[in-house]
């Protein structure tokens, strides 16, 4: 399953920016996509039980053209297989320190850096769940509007951040992705790792492992990640893709 692809490695510039927008974030999820081509051997080296999935649904919002995209903004819902479903506005790359206080307040809000091999960013989310995931349905079915699906302050995110004009109603909807995602803590390795399967309508899928951790422990977790995945004969140093920018090129491309 090994490749002999070379690992991606980050400059001395970059890795004191990593430490930087680390030091004002909330949290560090540390992310690797497999190639499709290792990815059934990579789910039997980790013991993952397919049947112990939990199934989602998956749309994002933006234009045509992808304005919200460019503008490093990300709208998207989901229904979750007996959890109802969530919402969330993203905006990336974002440096904590120029988040406000007002905002870092919010129970709702979460700044986060995403490190993959060879890069990272930092973005600041608003969520918002729901017991019920038929609003969410209704949206896809053309039933109910966009904006009922976000917050207030979900909703006074998206306006001051999002390009000039567009209004959440007026946006497309991108979707749904079929998702399976399961949890689990190998015994050797000590740190809950998730992995998830995304199954687009054109047959690609991508598979992305990760884990949470602390600002403060994420490099010692990073290491005993890749000491730990290496053991298993699993490579992650191939081309990263993620799950987002490849839902949202797919869809955006059907609609044109």
């Amino acid at each position: 399953m090994a490749t002999t692809a070379q690992r991606p490695t980050l400059s001395d510039e970059q890795l004191n920016e990593l430490l930087y927008l680390m030091k004002g974030s909330d949290s560090v999820e540390l992310k690797a996509t497999v190639p499709v081509e290792h990815q059934s051997a990579t789910l039997r080296a980790l013991n993952v039980d397919p049947l112990t999935a939990q199934i989602r649904q998956v749309w994002f919002y933006d234009t045509h053209d992808l304005d919200l995209d460019a503008a490093g903004v990300v709208a998207r819902a989901r229904r979750i297989q007996g959890k109802g479903g969530d919402s969330v506005v993203k905006l990336r790359p974002v440096t904590p320190v120029d988040v406000p206080d007002s905002l870092r307040k919010s129970p709702n809000l979460r700044v986060e850096v995403d490190a993959l091999p060879g890069g990272f960013v930092c973005s600041a989310t608003f969520k918002r769940t729901f017991d019920d995931d038929q609003e969410v349905r209704r949206v896809a079915h053309g039933e109910s509007k966009i904006r009922k699906l976000f917050s207030k302050e979900q909703r006074a995110f998206f306006e001051a951040h999002a390009p000039e004009g567009h209004e959440l109603d007026e946006l497309a909807i991108l979707g749904p992705i079929f998702v399976l995602k399961t949890k689990f803590t190998p015994e050797e390795l000590g740190q809950r790792l998730t992995a998830e399967m995304w199954f687009y309508p054109d047959g690609s899928r991508i598979l992305e492992l990760s884990t949470r951790t602390t600002p403060t422990g994420a490099f010692q977790a990073a290491a005993e990640l890749r000491a730990f995945l290496s053991g298993r004969g699993v490579d992650i140093s191939g081309e990263q893709e993620t799950k987002t920018r490849h839902a949202l090129t797919f869809f955006a491309g059907a609609l044109k």
